[in-house]
C-alpha cells in the first residue's frame, strides 16, 4: 500500500472512531470521553490534510521547484501539530467548566466498550502508518501514526478514570482526567512542531547517516584524493549530500570523472535515497625545482595507452 493509501485508511478509521467516542460521550455525559472525540475529529482534519501534503510531495521536480516537493510534508506534521494544540485548549475549557460543576455520569459499560473499540481500531492503524512510515521514511506518515498511538493511551487513561468514578464517587475524577489529556496531547503536538520547524530550516542528515558517509568516503580517500565541504540536508523522504573532491591536476578529466562517479556509488550505496553532487576541484602543483614541488602521480588501475586523446 503506498503512503496515500495508508493515509486514506487512517481517514476511514478516524471517521470510524469519531461516530463511536461521540457516540459513547452521548450515552454517558463523560467529559473525558467528549475531549477523546474531539481528539478524533483532530485526526480526521489531520489525516485530509496529510493526504493533500503528501499528494503535492510527490510531484515531480519543475522549474519552480527544481529540488522538488518533498518538503510539503513538513507542513502536513506543522498542521497537524497546531490542529492537537487547539483541541488540547478545546478540552481543558470543558473540563475547567465540568470541574466546578460536577455532573453524574451514566451508560458506563456502553461508553467504556464503545471507547475500547475506537481504541482498538486506532492502535492497529496506528501500527501500519509506523510500520509504513520507516519504509517510505515519510513524516507525514509518522506523525499521523504517533498522534493515533497517542489517542490510544488517552483513551485508555479516559477509561481507567471512568471505572475509578462509581467506586470512588469522585466525580472531579473525570474532567480532571479530561484535563491530563489535554497536557499530554499537547506534549505531543510541540513535538510535531519542532520537527516540522526543524525540517523547514534543512535540519543535517541523522548521526547515523553520516556516520556511514563518512566511512564510505574514508575508504575512497588517499594521498591523492580527499574529500572536504561535506554538507547535508533532509526534505522529508528525500536525503541530499554536496561535498568536494580534491583529485590532482594533471589527471585526465574522464578518469576524474570515473572517480567522482565511483564515489558517488559509494554514498548512494552508504545511505538509501541519497542525492548526491559531488564538486571536482583539481589539486595544481608547483613547477620543478620550485620550493615545495610535488609530483602527481598516476591514479591506480590500468594506465591509458599513450596515443590515448587528453580531453
Amino acid at each position: 500500500m503506498s503512503v496515500a493509501g495508508h493515509l486514506k485508511l487512517s481517514i476511514v478509521a478516524a471517521v470510524a472512531t469519531i461516530a463511536l467516542k461521540t457516540a459513547a460521550w452521548w450515552f454517558t455525559d463523560s467529559v473525558g470521553l467528549l475531549s477523546d472525540a474531539m481528539e478524533s475529529v483532530v485526526n480526521l482534519a489531520a489525516a485530509v490534510f496529510a493526504l493533500a501534503m503528501v499528494t503535492i510531495s510527490r510531484a515531480p521536480a519543475d522549474l519552480d521547484h527544481p529540488y522538488g516537493h518533498s518538503k510539503a510534508e513538513y507542513f502536513s506534521s506543522g498542521f497537524e501539530g497546531l490542529l492537537i494544540l487547539v483541541a488540547a485548549l478545546a478540552i481543558v475549557w470543558a473540563a475547567v467548566q465540568r470541574l466546578l460543576a460536577p455532573q453524574p455520569l451514566a451508560e458506563l459499560g456502553l461508553g467504556v466498550v464503545l471507547s475500547l473499540l475506537s481504541s482498538a481500531i486506532n492502535g492497529g492503524v496506528a501500527w501500519l502508518l509506523l510500520r509504513a512510515a520507516r519504509l517510505y521514511d515519510s513524516i507525514a506518515l509518522e506523525a499521523d501514526g504517533r498522534h493515533l498511538l497517542t489517542d490510544v493511551w488517552t483513551s485508555a487513561g479516559v477509561v481507567v478514570g471512568l471505572l475509578l468514578v462509581p467506586l470512588t464517587g469522585a466525580l472531579w475524577l473525570d474532567p480532571l482526567l479530561a484535563i491530563a489529556v489535554a497536557l499530554n496531547i499537547a506534549r505531543e503536538a510541540l513535538g510535531l512542531l519542532r520537527r516540522s520547524i526543524d525540517g523547514l530550516m534543512d535540519r543535517a542528515l541523522s548521526e547515523d547517516e553520516l556516520a556511514r558517509i563518512g566511512a564510505a568516503l574514508a575508504g575512497l580517500a588517499g594521498p591523492e584524493v580527499r574529500f572536504d565541504d561535506l554538507r547535508t540536508r533532509r526534505a522529508a523522504g528525500a536525503k541530499f549530500c554536496q561535498l568536494h573532491m580534491h583529485v590532482p591536476g594533471a589527471w585526465r578529466l574522464d578518469v576524474a570523472a570515473a572517480r567522482r562517479e565511483q564515489a558517488e556509488r559509494a554514498l548512494m550505496q552508504a545511505v538509501q535515497g541519497l542525492n548526491v553532487t559531488i564538486e571536482l576541484l583539481p589539486t595544481h602543483v608547483e613547477p620543478l625545482g620550485h620550493p615545495g614541488t610535488a609530483v602527481a602521480q598516476p591514479p591506480p588501475g590500468p594506465v591509458p595507452p599513450a596515443d590515448a586523446p587528453n580531453r
